[in-house]
């Protein structure tokens, strides 16, 4: 057959069905596509994009204002005026999204004006699985808020299979034609969820979206996308669900969330998926009368890992002579013994990379991976193959990993950036696999703080809360 068949006739032209299902929801620079510019140019002539500027001037009686038209940024100190090489004039550039490519007030936007691509309608589901009866009730929960427009918070416990829980909704809204995208701040997010999706919707046109990730093709009806891709997206999906909606940086970064927002069509639903909620998102839950559903214990049905604190006096000094503390030394070779592989956090990259030869001496496989690692997939596949005894880690691994038997310490719990949401993320990794359900969770201090605490007394509560079988959210989360 050649190639001309596959085209569609749109206004009297031929479309390009490649052209058609790469901008289909997209807002993509106009000089930047991946395709051949006199054609991009002959689809503009023709009405198939419109065009914007990308920085766009706003009216305001007091001051100029702007605002990016990609991540709809409109913060005066995110906008810097330039001496702009191109147009020859004082350019202004969107500071915010300026790792994606710099949008300056002479680059143009295309956004796609043709029909959409034909929604594939009959997408199989494989997942054998079974649930547990506050799974269930969760999937159906879910499932009718989709049905009903509504948005949805899914609170459950780390471990708790929130994932599987959005198999039966994503499966309905794809057969009823509708666009699905899942979101999350993480790219190692991203990578854990793809190829699970892919096993259980095999036959369905899946892209993994993410800082370099390869270029792939056809109309994708699921999208699985970091929360920064979605800045070149607008009004592209029927169902938005933002997993993780507690990590860091959506949570501190409003264009992120203003980026959810236009990405998703106007009508569409957004389904928040969290095992630790922060006080606002569950305040908006309960004034705006979302879906909810709460799961307070794992798939397996056994509780969380109570983590333990183990003072460290003087960690980093010690570690910075060149030793490593007695009581980390004996709970490293513990574990090494015991062939367990393990996990250990550390609050600063420069600590960890200070630690990294002395662990070495121990044991010559023990690596370490942070967030501008380029090989950190590699690592964790490493780890999981049991490759290698363990990582050290900053807290890019605090979610969206999943290793079996995994054993967890803590450096510095004491450390700012270990923050109660990411402790109990952390303590998460510990006993997620039914054949290793329990598992030891130590957080190494220089002294106990409030988040500490809080970590400790929250889980206790949800395992206890469980028995008791309460169905209510947490308390500070």
């Amino acid at each position: 057959m050649r190639r001309e068949n596959s085209f569609r006739a749109y206004k009297g032209m031929i479309i390009d069905p490649t052209i058609q299902s790469f901008f289909t929801g997209r807002i993509w620079p106009r000089t930047e596509t991946p395709f051949p510019s006199n054609k991009i140019e002959a689809y503009v002539k023709r009405g198939y994009f419109t065009v914007i500027p990308a920085i766009e001037q706003l009216n305001s009686k007091w001051q100029q204002r702007y605002k990016c038209n990609r991540c709809h940024n409109d913060n005066p100190k995110s906008f810097i005026t330039f001496h702009c090489a191109r147009c020859q004039k004082s350019c202004r550039y969107c500071r915010h999204c300026i790792n994606m490519g710099r949008m300056s007030s002479c680059t143009e936007l295309i956004v796609w004006n043709g029909p959409a691509p034909k929604a594939q309608r009959s997408h199989a589901l494989y997942w054998k699985g079974q649930f547990t009866q506050a799974q269930q009730q969760a999937s159906l929960e879910l499932t009718q808020s989709i049905e009903l427009r509504r948005d949805h918070l899914i609170h459950a416990v780390c471990g708790a299979g929130k994932t599987e829980i959005l198999f039966q909704a994503v499966h309905k809204a794809l057969n009823e034609g509708l666009r699905v995208c899942v979101a999350t701040p993480r790219t190692d997010v991203v990578l854990e969820l793809f190829p699970r999706f892919q096993q259980v919707f095999p036959q369905t046109t899946i892209h993994a979206l993410y800082g370099a990730a390869p270029k792939q093709a056809g109309f994708a009806q699921l999208v699985l996308a970091t929360t920064h891709q979605l800045y070149r997206f607008e009004q592209a999906f029927d169902v938005m669900i933002v997993d993780e909606a507690d990590a860091f940086p959506y949570t501190m970064d409003a264009s992120l969330q203003k980026a959810v927002m236009k990405a998703k069509k106007t009508s569409a639903p957004i389904t928040y998926v969290t095992a630790t909620p922060s006080p606002q998102l569950l305040s908006r839950c309960r004034k705006e009368h979302w879906g909810y559903s709460f799961i307070p214990r794992r798939y397996h049905g056994y509780p969380l890992p109570v983590p333990r604190f183990q003072s460290l006096w003087n960690y980093d000094k010690t570690l910075e002579k060149g030793r490593i503390p007695p009581k980390l030394g004996h709970w490293l070779q513990e574990k090494i013994d015991n062939k367990q592989p393990f996990l250990i956090f550390f609050p600063t990259i420069e600590l960890m990379e200070k630690a990294v030869p002395l662990f070495q001496q121990i044991d010559p496989s023990i690596i370490c991976v942070h967030a501008e690692d380029p090989d950190r997939k590699e690592k964790v596949v490493q780890l999981r193959n049991e490759q290698i005894k363990g990582l050290l880690t900053t807290t890019i691994l605090e979610r969206g990993i999943t290793i079996k038997n995994v054993q967890v310490a803590v450096i510095g719990a004491e450390s700012p950036i270990f923050t109660a949401s990411a402790l109990i993320q952390i303590s998460g990794r510990v006993g997620r696999n039914i054949h290793y359900p329990a598992g030891d969770v130590v957080f190494f201090h220089h002294g106990i703080t409030t988040e500490m605490d809080v970590v400790k007394a929250e889980i206790t509560r949800l395992n206890n809360a469980d028995m008791r079988g309460d169905d209510h959210e947490a308390s500070r989360y």
